[in-house]
């Protein structure tokens, strides 16, 4: 098979406008290619449109009615030489084009031996015990990030709702353990039996099984490209899309004319964004190409233009548009949309929407980023992360960015920029904070203020600072560091507290009234908002009282 021209496109598009020498294409993916080999022939298809449902922030829980509806279907079953687990005839729905079933399809059950349901009971009870050794069950949302988790590293870093505190799931070792599952596994069955049985766990939606069957069936008979391909369908599942990319080419490697494959590919690099790539893919796909998928992806293209112009004319507005729109359209999982779209959050002092924006986009840890877009268009996305993390007050989370930033990109000039700037903005909040304690409100106050020369929006900062006014007295001061505070971040219930209260110093009733309710119904259980509330009323049914008199 030639070598694939579209894959040796450098850095070219959107991201190559957009981040300059960061580009974040890469630069070439030879891993698509491969010498020919006899066709291989497979009559069931499946669509790969699996779409990612991105909750938000931390912790969210999945939503399987969309995992159902958009999960890729794996390979047929095809030859078996032996049956050690019973397996259910598939309805047309299950393998939709598969119009002529093998033998094993055309059985509805066929009689097992007694060691393959002890052999099925240990695998269940090894993949139990795997995931309880990793500290964690996996579910069905893989590596995508949930509000409030941070992948750095191969870590995910879940944070709580209270300030600078974190949980760490360490994930660094998944790869051994699974490795020596898949052995464990893989000495004593058949790779088509595995297949079989990892293909009943996928349709049942337990995905994490349904992988580590796939990697089983791969230490056995590593050269078998369905496998490939049937992992990759997995990996999809669980939203590691960058994993997912890397098996269907290597399947494409073993068999360049591998129709579902291309098709596979084709849909993961239109979520990515990449839809040259993914018209190429498409136009390879044989029987799997569908013209929809064609005009799907041409959409796809024509936003990412309009985001290119829009971020060449610093058309904020438009680029928060078009990048909204990228997105429904189908680059669900482009991590350079996302970044786009919180840059012109951040442009326009929107900070709130910009971190719930890089709060939807799915998190693939540090080598996989790397090794996909290489380090200096990885070092694009973190630069936009650190920013983020800073304007909404995780100090900690944006040195930690920028930093592999600096060591994936050091002689990049943006870079080196916001570098410098997170770090006076993190050393003049820590020198106002040991003041505030120490009961130096002035000092502390100047501390703030020379974090704010630095980054005049930062909402942390500011209410800080109110906080400091607030002290000495200075209300009306403290009131407008809180709006300031309030505008780029809506949801800031430390800076609505802090203006209330001054509202409340300077007898505004109503103003502070207005605050204490809105803070009442976040929080309906907290002391200070109900008294402050209640105060408020009581001060305004005594001032209508002498009014009447």
């Amino acid at each position: 098979m030639a070598e694939n021209p579209i894959e040796k496109r450098s850095r070219r598009g959107l991201l190559g406008f957009v981040f300059g020498r960061r580009g974040l294409w890469s630069k070439k993916c030879t891993a698509d290619n491969g010498n020919k080999t006899p066709m291989r022939s497979s009559n069931a298809s499946a669509p790969c449109t699996s779409n990612i449902q991105f909750t938000k922030s931390p912790c969210t829980e999945p939503n399987p009615k969309k995992l159902q509806e958009h999960k890729v279907s794996p390979e047929p079953i095809q030859n078996q030489t032996q049956m050690q687990r019973p397996v259910s005839k598939p309805s047309s729905h299950q393998y939709p084009n598969n119009n002529n079933p093998g033998p094993v399809q055309q059985q509805a059950r066929k009689v097992v031996p007694r060691e393959a349901f002890g052999l099925s009971g240990e695998l269940e009870s090894m993949i139990m015990d795997n995931q309880k050794a990793k500290g964690m069950m996996f579910g069905s949302l893989g590596n995508l990030k949930q509000p409030g988790a941070t992948a750095v590293g191969n870590q995910t870093m879940v944070q709580n709702s209270g300030y600078g505190k974190k949980t760490t799931t360490s994930v660094s070792n998944n790869q051994d353990q699974s490795g020596s599952l898949c052995r464990a596994i893989s000495t004593r069955m058949d790779p088509e039996t595995l297949k079989i049985m990892g293909n009943e766990d996928y349709k049942n939606g337990n995905f994490v099984e349904a992988l580590a069957l796939y990697d089983a069936a791969i230490a056995v008979d590593p050269k078998k490209a369905a496998y490939r391909s049937n992992k990759s369908a997995a990996l999809t599942a669980l939203g590691r899309i960058l994993e997912a990319v890397f098996e269907c080419r290597e399947a494409i490697r073993m068999e360049p004319h591998y129709h579902r494959a291309h098709h596979r590919l084709a849909n993961l690099y239109l979520r990515l964004g990449e839809v040259e790539k993914s018209i190429y893919h498409i136009k390879h796909s044989g029987p799997e190409t569908d013209q929809e998928d064609i005009s799907k992806a041409k959409t796809v293209q024509t936003h990412l233009n309009k985001c290119t112009e829009a971020k060449r004319l610093r058309d904020w507005n438009t680029l928060i548009k078009e990048t909204r729109n990228t997105i429904a359209s189908g680059a669900d999982a482009a991590p350079q949309v996302y970044a786009l779209q919180a840059e012109a959050f951040l442009k326009s002092y929107r900070h709130q929407e910009a971190d719930d924006a890089l709060s939807r986009c799915p998190v693939f840890d540090v080598e996989m980023n790397t090794k996909y877009y290489g380090p200096i268009g990885y070092a694009g996305f973190l630069v936009v992360w650190a920013q983020v993390h800073m304007s909404s007050g995780r100090f900690g989370e944006a040195v930690e960015a920028i930093q592999l930033a600096a060591k994936l990109d050091r002689n990049n000039r943006e870079v080196s920029m916001v570098h410098r700037r997170v770090q006076a903005v993190t050393a003049a909040r820590s020198k106002g904070n040991d003041f505030f304690k120490a009961g130096r409100f002035q000092e502390a106050s100047a501390a703030y203020g020379e974090g704010l020369d630095h980054d005049s929006r930062n909402s942390v900062l500011l209410c800080n600072r109110a906080a400091c006014l607030f002290k000495m007295g200075q209300f009306d001061r403290a009131i407008e560091d809180s709006t300031s505070a309030l505008t780029v971040r809506p949801a800031y219930a430390k800076a609505r507290l802090r203006r209330a209260d001054c509202n409340a110093k300077l007898g505004n009733w109503e103003l502070a009234i207005g605050d204490y309710e809105i803070l009442r119904k976040e929080t309906p259980e907290d002391d200070q908002v109900i008294r402050g509330l209640m105060e408020a009323q009581n001060h305004i049914v005594k001032r209508r009282g002498h009014e009447n008199l």
